[in-house]
């Protein structure tokens, strides 16, 4: 498979176009399925009670948070180093997103630590290391919608991304560096997750939806991204009508 063909605007927009509702069906379908199963099938917590249950809102958002951040370091690094205007595109693309869900883990976090913590907030080392992801996001936004000059845009907004990963592995590894109010990770590649499997099967469900409306929701930005650089461009011109 030709990589270098995909990385063509000419080519990804008509992909991204194809596969997009795909992805956003496929997260509806998902999502009501992991809420069914969170919400209906999995059974009550015998410490925490029905109140747990924000953690299949709270954990895929917070995994969504992280993962996104990667990713988004790992389109600027290639854009860095091959000056592909799309690897830019899908790293300021997924941008939004990412703050959307650290912003949804932040909140969810907060409603479950009331009851459990009887605190909205605690400056834990993991939640202030969340809070900083969140301000990366932004930071990442507000920094390329401050400079005019695409190329330099996004050029200063992929410096910023792969600083900023550096705080990912912080706020994984924050409950085994310090002592933390925060509870440790219930799944773990290394060892039999401390949950019941239907509950680690809401969980993963409710990720695999999120992580599809990303994707789905990527495809939509990148696109519109693409029209608004390329828009003088000869295949741009020769799109359908009502496609462009």
């Amino acid at each position: 498979m030709n990589l270098y063909r995909y990385a063509s605007p000419s080519t990804f927009y008509p992909l991204a176009g194809r596969l997009a509702p795909w992805f956003f069906a496929l997260a509806f379908i998902l999502a009501v399925i992991g809420l069914y199963i969170s919400f209906f099938v999995a059974p009550t917590d015998f410490q925490q009670g029905e109140g747990y249950r924000i953690i299949f809102i709270h954990v895929p958002a917070a995994w969504m948070s992280m993962f996104i951040y990667i990713v988004m370091a790992f389109w600027s690094a290639i854009g860095l180093a091959w000056n592909t205007r799309l690897s830019f595109i899908m790293a300021r693309a997924l941008a939004p997103t990412g703050a959307m869900f650290t912003f949804i883990a932040l909140w969810t976090g907060a409603f479950w630590g009331k009851p459990m913590w009887g605190a909205w907030w605690v400056w834990d080392a993991r939640l202030t290391s969340e809070l900083i992801l969140f301000f990366l996001y932004v930071g990442v936004m507000a920094l390329q919608a401050a400079i005019d000059d695409p190329r330099r845009s996004d050029r200063a907004g992929a410096l910023l991304n792969l600083v900023g990963v550096i705080n990912v592995p912080i706020i994984y590894f924050s409950v085994k560096w310090w002592n933390t109010l925060h509870q440790g990770s219930s799944v773990s590649l290394t060892r039999a997750p401390s949950m019941a499997h239907i509950m680690l099967w809401g969980m993963l469900i409710m990720a695999l939806a999120a992580w599809m409306y990303a994707i789905a929701v990527a495809f939509v930005r990148a696109r519109s991204m693409l029209l608004e650089r390329e828009r003088q461009a000869s295949w741009v011109r020769e799109l359908p009508e009502g496609k462009a």
